[in-house]
């Protein structure tokens, strides 16, 4: 009832244009301690977001707000108004919102308790011991409806499921404990995955109580084998989105080799509508724009643009959208391979960042294994920088993938010439 009296106060108000999202959210929540229940709760939220579009002197403005529960006519006359008003301070070019869809999701999804349950089982099911094990944990289980329509027609509707793991872990070795914090986001739940990543949490929990200095490497391959890896392949994704495209921070053309020169694999990347157990997997994107397969980068060329309606207006690229999950593949090596030789493991930064403007990367290192080729140190301290734009160049990548939520990826990446900055004695 709502949404049909906003519509109609819309149309009164001679907006130019205007979007409606509507998200319903029904959740069960699991509060642990150790592995005991300490408490747990239903929760069921709605929020309404209006954005109110207007066009002047050759410029589309926009302004947005969420309209708040029980709003009565005059509380959405005013707030109308008000969007009004503000979208004249927004002076982007003019460009076209996306055309007329209607949609309505018909797919069967699993039950948010048999979701929730599955999360809990593999917490029960995990391989502790008495120096490391689970301190706390919360599950939140989600069944969403999003609605959303426009001024142009558009009236989708899309059902889908969103979890969150938060998990605390204990290490402890003689008068000596820490703690790790982990937060794992999924669709639903990949049991097996899920097991592998906290089973590697604990292992890192014990290896960071017997970790030493980092050595002084100057330059080191260094292997990435955790979710770390994907602020690399979002660096390459970022190069073939229309926004940085438009901005000239990418100076890509289709067909333009994404790293010139590579001696190493050649990277591909794809979006895709569907991926197992992803939070991502929708019909239509926030702009009511159709989420379908589609080659971004192959075999190192840049194949297709993705990103905003808006950029891609001002690009000529009117056929866009903004995907909700991506593949990167390319990658021609066992991880056998990969960990052959001299190199630098990173399996935990206490932050890891690349720049999507010009590649440069760094982070410190929380915890590593460096093989000089005989023996295995674990250690920690000390930093890892570089520009990938540059070190893509030699990067190998295992042909094995391994998913983190809405990224399927190749299980193992290794980048040659990283400079690597450790701790004197």
């Amino acid at each position: 009832m709502m949404l049909e009296e906003l519509k109609e106060l819309l149309q009164e108000a001679g907006t130019d244009a205007w979007e409606i999202t509507d998200l319903k959210t029904r959740a069960y929540e699991f509060y642990f301690i150790r592995h005991r229940l300490d408490q747990n709760r239903i929760r069921d939220t709605r929020h309404v977001t209006l954005k109110v579009y207007r066009r002047f002197d050759g410029f589309l403005g926009s302004a947005s707000a969420e309209v708040m529960p029980g709003s009565s006519r005059q509380d959405m006359e005013k707030l109308i108004r008000d969007l009004k008003e503000r979208a004249l301070l927004i002076k982007n070019p003019e460009y076209t919102l996306n055309p007329a869809v209607t949609h309505k999701d018909e797919e069967s999804l699993p039950e948010i308790g048999t979701i929730a349950r599955d999360f809990i089982e593999v917490m029960q099911d995990l391989p502790e011991t008495e120096t490391e094990d689970i301190n706390s944990y919360e599950i939140f289980a989600e069944e969403n409806t999003k609605r959303f329509i426009t001024s142009e027609g558009t009236d989708v509707t899309m059902v889908y499921p969103s979890a969150q793991l938060e998990v605390v872990v204990n290490a402890r070795q003689d008068s000596r404990e820490i703690e790790l914090y982990r937060m794992y986001t999924s669709g639903t739940c990949d049991r097996q995955m899920l097991k592998q990543e906290i089973s590697r949490t604990l292992q890192t929990g014990r290896d960071k109580l017997l970790a030493g200095n980092t050595p002084e490497l100057d330059t080191c391959d260094v292997l990435f084998s955790t979710d770390a890896a994907l602020q690399i392949y979002d660096y390459f994704l970022n190069r073939v989105n229309v926004r940085m495209k438009y901005q000239g921070i990418s100076d890509l053309e289709i067909g333009d080799e994404v790293v010139p020169g590579a001696a190493g694999d050649q990277i591909s990347a794809s979006a895709v509508r569907y991926l197992p157990n992803s939070s991502a997997n929708r019909s239509y994107d926030s702009e009511g724009a159709s989420v379908r397969n589609l080659s971004l980068i192959k075999d190192g060329k840049a194949e297709n643009f993705w990103g905003s309606r808006q950029y891609a207006c001002y690009l000529g690229m009117g056929n866009t959208f903004i995907p909700g999950n991506f593949t990167i593949s390319g990658g021609t090596c066992t991880e056998a391979e990969l960990r052959q030789g001299r190199y630098l493991e990173v399996v935990e930064f206490s932050d890891f960042q690349v720049s999507p403007f010009n590649g440069d990367m760094a982070g410190e290192i929380r915890l590593a294994y460096y093989h000089d080729g005989d023996q295995v140190q674990i250690v920690s301290g000390g930093s890892v920088s570089g520009s990938v734009r540059e070190l893509a160049a030699n990067l190998h990548m295992t042909a094995a993938q391994v998913q983190y939520d809405r990224m399927l990826v190749p299980a193992v990446l290794r980048l040659a010439g990283v400079t690597v900055t450790g701790i004197a004695d």
